[in-house]
């Protein structure tokens, strides 16, 4: 294996668990008790952290994983599985905080974004991108108020449905949508 694909499989392992966190759940409660999962659940937020803390870059994160952890560790406690359904919950309020400090503290998280593929950007395109921040920013509020939601229903398979389909569908919109304006405005002589 290479190196690099070595040392990105604990990664993708980490986000293709995230990804299927609702089906874990759903279909994990019909075989083991709510807190079996949960345990699980913060064991992926302890190797998150722990792949986070060897990349400089990523280590600004670890406050925010951290938290989610603490609060969903805290929801457990309290009722195992309010705790399991509040991850979605947590990542979204944890990405919209994210998209807003950055535009508290430029540069934004789509600049930074922007800038792997293209270093050079002009100041003209910062407006564009600061923008685009705080679109995804309302998505991401939007959607935690949508995984609370279908939480709250007392509905296991409303909150899989959304949280595990729905709002990815819905976030993939949103990137093409982004995408096709900024190739647009690019077309016309903008900053994009």
């Amino acid at each position: 294996m290479p190196s690099s694909l070595r040392e990105r499989s604990p990664h993708l392992a980490v986000a293709v668990a995230g990804l299927a966190y609702p089906f874990l759940v759903y279909f994990g409660l019909r075989v083991v008790p709510p807190a079996v999962i949960a345990g699980g659940l913060v064991g992926i937020f302890g190797v998150r952290l722990a792949l986070n803390h060897r990349n400089d870059e990523r280590r600004r994160f670890a406050p925010l994983l951290f938290g989610a952890a603490v609060a969903t560790l805290i929801l457990v406690v309290l009722s195992p599985l309010a705790g399991l359904k509040s991850y979605p919950i947590l990542v979204s309020l944890g990405f919209a905080g994210l998209f807003g400090y950055s535009l508290w503290r430029p540069p934004t998280v789509i600049e930074r974004i922007a800038r792997f593929r293209q270093p050079d950007l002009t100041p003209a395109a910062t407006p564009y991108m600061r923008n685009v921040t705080r679109v995804w920013l309302g998505f991401f509020l939007v959607n935690a108020a949508a995984s609370a939601a279908t939480a709250m229903s007392g509905d296991l398979e409303l909150w899989m449905l959304y949280n595990g389909l729905i709002s990815y569908i819905l976030m993939g919109v949103l990137f093409v949508v982004e995408f096709m304006v900024r190739r647009h405005v690019r077309s016309r002589g903008g900053a994009a």
